[in-house]
C-alpha cells in the first residue's frame, strides 16, 4: 500500500456529479476493526439518498456500504479475523474506495465457491430478500404473494427465495423486457402495471381472495393498491419508497380490510447480532452455491464512473446488480452487461 490511495469522495451534496475521485491516506483500523483491499462495491440506491444528503451525515465522505475483499490489517483486539481472509460487510459507509475499514464483528467470510463480485453483488440484497421472505413475513408453502418491481435486484432474489418456500409468485414489472427476467426468476404470473391495474388483476388472478403477503418497495404510488390485495389477516411488508415516502394513516383502515397487518422493516434489525449476521449471510451464500439463487451482475464500473453508475441506477431501467471494482475485473467467472449469472 502506498502513501495514498484512491476513493470516491462527495463534498457537497447533490446529483451524481458530486462524486470525485480523490487520493487519501489509507485508512487505519481501530483496535476491533479491520482494513480491506476493497475487490468489489455493490451500488444501491440508499447510496444515492446517501450522496443526496437525506441522512445528515457529516461531509466529505466516501459512498458505499457493501463490499467484498482482502483483510490486510487487523486492529489489536481483533481475534476472529485474519490476514488474508476473503470477507464481505454490509450498512457500513466507506466502500467506494481502493480500502476501506469495517468493524470484525460485522464482516463475514466469503466461501470458497463465491467470487468477490458475486459476494458483494448478493450480500446486502440476498439477506434483505432472506429476512423478507424468512421472518417479516415467513412464506409458507402455498401461500399466494406479490412482489413489487420484480425485476430489481431485489425483486428477483426475493422472487426466487419465495419459490423456493413454496410460494405462488405474482410481481409488477414495468416492461415486457423486465416481465422476461421475472419469469426466469420464477414468478407464476407477472403484471406489467403501465398495461394493466395491479390491484384488479391480482383480484381476478386470486379470484377475488387476495394474497397472503405484499412485499413493497415502491411506497407511496402502490400503497393503497398493495393493502387492497391482501386476503384478511394479509401482511403488507412495506420495505422501501422508490416511488416516494407512505404518507401517515389512521391504523383503524387495516380493520375493514380484513384485519391486516403493516410492518415497515429495515435490515439491521434483522442482522443486529453476530450470530444473526453469520446465519443470514450463511445461507445466502449457500442459496447461491446451491444454485437457488442466481446473482444477475448488470454492468461494472471503474471508481471514477461512479457518477455514471448513479445515473445508470436512477434511470431505472437496470435488471441486476450494479459493481465499482477499484482494481478491475474478478477474472474468476464471466459477467458483464447482464450475462452474471452463476
Amino acid at each position: 500500500m502506498g502513501s495514498y490511495v484512491r476513493a470516491v469522495q462527495v463534498q457537497k451534496v447533490g446529483g451524481p456529479e458530486v462524486m470525485k475521485v480523490v487520493q487519501i491516506v489509507p485508512p487505519s483500523p481501530g483496535p476491533h476493526d479491520v482494513l480491506i483491499q476493497v475487490m468489489a462495491s455493490g451500488i444501491n440506491f440508499i447510496d444515492t439518498y446517501v450522496r443526496e444528503g437525506r441522512y445528515g451525515h457529516t461531509l466529505p465522505l466516501t459512498p458505499g456500504q457493501e463490499g467484498a475483499g482482502i483483510v490486510v490489517e487487523t486492529g489489536a483486539e481483533v481475534g476472529s479475523v485474519m490476514k488474508g481472509d476473503r470477507v464481505a460487510w454490509c450498512s457500513i459507509l466507506g466502500t467506494y474506495a481502493e480500502f476501506a475499514v469495517a468493524p470484525a464483528d460485522r464482516v463475514v467470510p466469503i466461501p470458497p465457491e463465491i467470487s468477490f463480485e458475486e459476494a458483494a453483488a448478493v450480500l446486502l440484497q440476498g439477506m434483505t430478500a432472506h429476512y423478507l421472505s424468512h421472518s417479516a413475513y415467513a412464506i409458507k408453502a402455498g401461500d399466494e404473494v406479490l412482489i413489487h418491481a420484480g425485476a430489481g435486484g431485489t425483486g428477483l432474489l426475493l422472487t426466487q427465495f419465495a419459490k423456493s418456500l413454496g410460494a405462488r409468485v405474482y410481481t409488477t414489472v414495468s416492461t415486457e423486457a423486465k416481465a422476461a427476467l421475472s419469469r426466469v426468476a420464477g414468478a407464476d404470473e407477472v403484471i406489467q402495471y403501465t398495461e394493466s391495474d395491479f390491484g384488479e388483476e391480482i383480484k381476478r388472478l386470486t379470484s377475488g381472495r387476495g394474497v397472503a403477503a405484499v412485499f413493497d418497495s415502491v411506497g407511496a404510488t402502490t400503497f393503497d393498491q398493495s393493502l387492497g390485495s391482501l386476503k384478511a389477516r394479509g401482511t403488507l411488508v412495506l420495505y422501501g419508497s422508490a416511488g416516494g415516502e407512505v404518507q401517515p394513516f389512521a391504523p383503524i383502515r387495516l380493520a375493514p380490510l380484513g384485519s391486516l397487518f403493516l410492518t415497515r422493516p429495515v435490515l439491521k434489525d434483522y442482522v443486529a447480532t453476530r450470530e444473526e449476521l453469520l446465519a443470514r449471510s450463511n445461507s445466502v451464500f449457500e442459496a447461491v452455491g446451491k444454485g437457488i439463487l442466481k446473482v444477475r451482475i448488470e454492468a461494472k464500473f471503474p471508481l471514477e464512473a461512479a457518477p455514471k453508475a448513479h445515473e445508470t441506477l436512477e434511470g431505472r431501467k437496470t435488471t441486476g446488480k450494479l459493481l465499482l471494482v477499484p482494481w478491475g475485473c474478478d477474472t474468476s467467472f464471466e459477467v458483464g452487461s447482464g450475462r452474471g449469472q452463476r
